[in-house]
């Protein structure tokens, strides 16, 4: 992502932001493994809402609960106690599909991903599924996806209360439009423009007549962001914490 040369803050903090806005106001947030701003959303969502968030993030002692990893994390699911989780993809398509097995011909494929675990059992059952990836190239957002993992949408007969709710890159914030089964530009972050989102998706999507810019993180939410959230976070994710915050922690 390239950054606004004119903006205070970095790229990292803007979508953690951006992620912690769609969280205010809900009870469970989950997150997995290797996700960094995810999991730095969540951990801001709950510094702002007075620690009234309950924020499980796999890989974490400080910030999980659970003592039994990915088993207990399903359970919780399959029980309504999940209110958001974050999914990412080596593909994803314009109806919310994603693909963590690999590129090509299954079985035959040409690249192969991490693979799916989990993630159609979550993408069916929590409400709110943030897609999420900072890559944002016609290689990673592609029309069609090789391999479903997990499909975006089911057919009406079909028992369904999660789904996708978004999908944030580095250069814009998607809507999912579950009736229409496709997403909508929101807002492009500062210092993209709509012509390249355009060029940069290989899926077609809805356009408003006026999209927004993504808000840029408040004076105080950074300060959140460079103090509290950044020691929180360098508990799970400490090389990240070090590459993006070491020279901006407390600086707000």
């Amino acid at each position: 992502m390239t950054p606004d040369p004119q903006a205070d803050f970095l790229p990292e903090e803007l979508l953690i932001s951006t992620v912690a806005d769609m969280l205010d106001g809900l009870g469970h947030v989950a997150i997995g493994a290797s996700s960094p701003i995810p999991g730095g959303a969540a951990l801001l969502a709950r510094a702002r809402n007075g620690g009234n968030l309950r924020v499980s993030m796999l890989g974490s002692e400080d910030h999980n609960a659970f003592t039994n990893g990915g088993t207990e994390l399903f359970d919780c699911a399959a029980q309504g106690r999940i209110d958001a989780f974050f999914l990412g993809g080596g593909q994803i398509d314009g109806a919310a599909n994603i693909n963590l097995v690999g590129i090509g011909d299954y079985p035959q494929t040409k690249v192969r991903f991490p693979g799916s675990f989990g993630s159609a059992y979550l993408y069916f059952l929590v409400p709110r599924v943030i897609l999420f990836r900072e890559e944002h190239t016609p290689r990673v957002l592609v029309p069609k996806v090789d391999f479903i993992s997990a499909p975006g949408t089911s057919e009406p007969d079909v028992y369904r209360p999660g789904g996708p709710y978004a999908l944030v890159t580095g250069r814009c914030v998607f809507a999912f439009d579950k009736d229409r089964k496709r997403f909508r530009l929101s807002s492009i972050h500062p210092g993209h423009a709509i012509e390249e989102v355009r060029e940069m998706t290989g899926f077609d999507f809805d356009l408003p007549d006026t999209v927004g810019e993504t808000p840029a993180p408040a004076p105080e939410t950074l300060a959140l962001i460079r103090g509290r959230v950044a020691d929180e976070i360098a508990e799970t994710y400490p090389a990240f914490a070090a590459r993006v915050f070491g020279d901006n922690a407390d600086a707000a």
